[in-house]
């Protein structure tokens, strides 16, 4: 998958070199091409904002310099991001969703925003990463990068991609490593059995009761089998 970033801080994105994301990278799974909007400025000074017609605080983003910079890495299939407060929040869904892409081209807006015209033009879609404010969009591409790099092929192991958070619709498990014994707390007898069904069987009761307790509004939809909803019965909260 190709990642495309049009950005004025391509710097930024220089720490998603390392760990998964950083190996994927180099195994060429994935794309991740920083390009500076403001290389395509015709400014000397290289200004890529301006003044707010109407009046108003802060500087707006021009559209024809974001314009040139989106027309530098357009293709056929890709899929413009916009990356704003006021997109759909980004969910594990939608993750899945654009982890089918082969190209995705995030937009990352300052200072004031982007003239509203450069985005009707070009952007299939704007996604948030939470009900918030940040300086840049930035670090919700980096956000949104890493989560659907982790569902391209061969990124991550298979399994592991199935039993995190949310990959069914629950909160993970607890899970343990040695020491066996810590501050007095031992690991949970049943993950030391080697019986494997009653280990699965332990994790989906840990995933309800967890889910229950930190998110019960992930349940509420939920189609939960007669054990699961059993299991939420004996629970008290």
């Amino acid at each position: 998958m190709k990642f495309d970033v049009l950005t004025l801080f391509p710097e930024m994105f220089d720490s998603m070199k390392e760990s998964i994301i950083g190996r994927a990278m180099d195994k060429n799974l994935i794309q991740i091409h920083p390009v500076n909007i403001r290389d395509f400025s015709k400014d000397k000074h290289k200004k890529v904002d301006d003044t707010v017609y109407g009046g108003g605080a802060g500087m707006l983003m021009r559209p024809d310099v974001v314009y040139d910079a989106y027309q530098s890495v357009k293709s056929e299939k890709a899929k413009v991001i916009f990356l704003s407060p006021q997109g759909k929040t980004l969910n594990q869904a939608k993750v899945l969703e654009l982890a089918k892409e082969e190209h995705l081209i995030l937009l990352c807006g300052h200072y004031e925003g982007i003239d509203q015209r450069v985005i009707d033009k070009i952007v299939d879609e704007e996604i948030s990463i939470g009900d918030y404010v940040l300086t840049g969009g930035e670090l919700p591409a980096m956000v949104l990068i890493d989560s659907v790099s982790r569902y391209v092929d061969g990124v991550l192991a298979t399994g592991s991609k199935f039993e995190e958070s949310f990959s069914d619709g629950l909160l993970e498990y607890p899970q343990y490593t040695r020491p066996e014994i810590f501050e007095g707390k031992k690991v949970p007898e049943i993950l030391l059995s080697g019986h494997h069904e009653n280990i699965e069987k332990w994790r989906r009761k840990e995933a309800l009761k967890l889910t229950a307790r930190k998110r019960p509004d992930l349940l509420e939809n939920k189609n939960l089998s007669d054990d699961d909803r059993k299991i939420l019965k004996d629970f008290v909260f």
